[in-house]
């Protein structure tokens, strides 16, 4: 519930940062003289003080709330839980570490260091985006929604004894816009700055026209102590344990192999309502693997307690260990309700080969998706169809009368299925080569001039037509090989390009490419977080996200519905609406997504019975417990 914005294995995509952005400096004072300058929020009117904030306003959770709903309140105090890395946050890697610094560039961060601070507040995670005060008793918000005022808990505290004050909360967030993470200054674009008006009142200013999600993801970010980076640089890679907050302190440590935690016995937050039944291991452990089959050969052996596993074919084959047969370690396949997001190749419209969208319907038609999940990936995945895929901003059926209302100004300039039912990616045979799939693929490059000449398809133009596909991970080849061969059958001379990572960001960020494979995922509440992967402005722009090379009228419009929505109703709305006209474009061929985390524990843990729909994750840190009675029985049936 403290954690930093994660990504996992499974979940991840990159932001970027112009060169102007990381150099610029910034001073505060300036800052908010600026603000003074150009904003009305000191002599705006605020609202009342609240014990929490969402992007709408709506909470569940009233101000005299005891506990989340989800969480055990019996679960005991105790016992270990050590993993592996499944989840990175700016400068960590899954692999090792180097440094306990991990909200800057320099260095690989250590896994777990946000567990030992502590944010203004924290995620409920049975809501979309709501949070509630964890260092900040309240917040008043400005009308004009460009100033936040913070009130402090005055038993906030640091792990020396000292107290926590807004001078700490002023300093760690206006450091964090200077000297951060790439991330960080990218999520902070729009925060003007902070400014401790007394030892426990804090206010945050935004630029006008900030994005809407910009203050929780400030409200979120951890707080550290003024004092000690005043004898100490921030922007530098140590292994000084920095003093903390959170409701964890580093214990011990050895570099590159291992990291361990020990929960603060008296805590200050521990029993305040959004932390009451969550962090209830005395010790949590990382260990770190450089290499996947070592690790899991690590787990069989009791090296660490609990894993996630994001390989099917592991999944499938290597769970037969003794301590699975006799019990002493349990797999579970839990519910991912998150969002899973968007993940394909994608098309480079900017080429003129794929301009035309047969053409990029044809591609589509030629990935058998049947075939390739049940032979490769043991049928472990589901057909990816849209950007909001298992989300309740996915499109489905018909329009609703408020969803035609948003497109019916496109009529004409979108093609005619955007007001029918949503395209979905074709379901083969399961053959591998899907005859009828193929012929259909066919006569749609035939209807676009794309012909067959001495048995190799050719462009318009008469050029031969070639797609390339940009990789850089070798695991990946048997996932295109089946793809390259129904293409190679349509007369398309397909192949696979494989380069290191360092030329593969070049030539991503360069658009240098026919087709490369891209995951990234849309939060809860999309907003700004659109434009860099959809917009034409994003297309024009070379770094950009939107890899497609989207650049369509409709689809910009439909963007600015989305930021600009006034509810959450309206949001959906026009996500659904969005997402009609996104895939009609056949921008990319949809790929995969898991519905469960797949999940092994030598049992000694135990678990909430219903994990919260927006944790994405399994929330082993936060939410689990050790469960003495088991852990018994497993030391008298012995070590492996």
């Amino acid at each position: 519930m403290i954690r930093t914005p994660i990504f996992n294995r499974r979940q991840v995509f990159g932001l970027g940062l112009g060169a102007a952005g990381l150099a610029a400096g910034f001073d505060p004072r300036e800052a908010l003289a600026q603000a003074a300058a150009t904003s009305t929020s000191d002599a705006a009117p605020r609202g009342a003080a609240k014990h929490g904030m969402s992007v709408f306003g709506d909470l569940k959770y009233a101000a005299d709330f005891s506990n989340f709903d989800y969480v055990n309140l019996k679960a005991p105090k105790g016992g270990a839980f050590s993993t592996v890395p499944s989840v990175r946050a700016y400068n960590q890697s899954y692999q090792t570490f180097n440094s306990l610094n991990a909200y800057i560039l320099k260095g690989e961060g250590a896994q777990g260091m946000d567990l030992t601070f502590s944010p203004l507040m924290v995620r409920a995670y049975d809501e979309p985006d709501a949070m509630y005060g964890l260092v900040a008793q309240s917040v008043s918000i400005s009308d004009d929604r460009l100033a936040y005022h913070f009130t402090l808990r005055k038993q906030a505290t640091f792990h020396d004894g000292s107290p926590l004050t807004a001078h700490d909360v002023a300093f760690s967030l206006n450091t964090l816009k200077a000297k951060g993470h790439p991330l960080i200054l990218q999520q902070m674009r729009d925060v003007v700055g902070a400014e401790a008006l007394d030892d426990v009142t804090v206010v945050v200013r935004f630029a006008k026209g900030h994005a809407r999600d910009v203050p929780l993801y400030v409200a979120g970010l951890p707080i550290f102590s003024r004092a000690y980076y005043a004898k100490r640089p921030f922007d530098e890679s140590t292994l000084d344990i920095p003093l903390g907050c959170g409701p964890y302190k580093v214990a011990r440590f050895e570099v590159n192999r291992y990291i361990e935690f020990e929960r603060v016995k008296d805590w200050w937050g521990a029993e305040l309502a959004p932390m009451r039944g969550s962090y209830n291991f005395d010790t949590v452990r990382y260990e770190f693997y450089r290499d996947r089959d070592v690790a899991f050969e690590g787990f069989t052996a009791k090296n660490y307690l609990f894993r996630e596993e994001f390989t099917a074919r592991v999944w499938a084959t290597r769970y037969d260990f003794p301590a699975i047969k006799d019990g002493r370690v349990k797999r579970e396949q839990l519910p991912d309700l998150t969002p899973s997001g968007a993940q394909g190749w994608f098309i480079n419209t900017r080429r003129d080969k794929f301009k035309d969208p047969r053409v990029r319907e044809a591609l589509d038609l030629a990935f058998d998706f049947e075939w390739t999940n049940k032979t490769i990936m043991y049928g472990a995945y589901a057909r990816t169809q849209s950007p909001f895929q298992n989300s309740d901003m996915m499109a489905e059926g018909m329009p609703s009368p408020e969803e035609l209302q948003l497109l019916e100004p496109f009529r004409g300039q979108v093609p005619d299925e955007v007001f029918g039912a949503p395209f979905s990616p074709p379901v083969s045979d399961g053959s591998g080569q899907d005859r009828a799939l193929l012929r259909k693929a066919a006569q749609l490059l035939r209807d676009a001039g794309c012909v067959v000449k001495d048995g190799k398809r050719v462009l318009p133009n008469g050029e031969p037509f070639i797609v390339e596909f940009l990789a850089d991970e070798p695991q990946l080849q048997a996932h295109h090989a089946p793809y390259i061969k129904n293409l190679g059958t349509l007369g398309i001379a397909a192949s696979l390009r494989l380069v290191d990572p360092v030329q593969y960001r070049a030539r991503v960020e360069d658009f240098d490419f026919d087709m490369t494979i891209e995951r990234f995922s849309m939060s809860a509440t999309p907003g700004d977080s659109m434009r860099p992967f959809f917009t034409s402005q994003a297309a024009a722009t070379k770094g950009s996200y939107n890899l497609a090379g989207i650049a369509s009228p409709a689809i910009d419009a439909l963007v600015e519905k989305i930021i600009n929505a006034g509810s959450r109703a309206e949001l959906t709305t026009a996500c659904r609406a969005f997402d009609r006209v996104f895939r009609a474009g056949r921008y990319w061929v949809p790929q995969w997504y898991r519905t469960n985390h797949p999940i092994a524990y030598w049992d000694v843990f135990a678990h909430p019975e219903k994990l919260p729909r927006y944790l994405g994750s399994v929330g082993g840190i936060e939410l689990w417990w050790s469960d003495a009675a088991k852990a018994s029985a497993a030391e008298r049936a012995g070590k492996p």
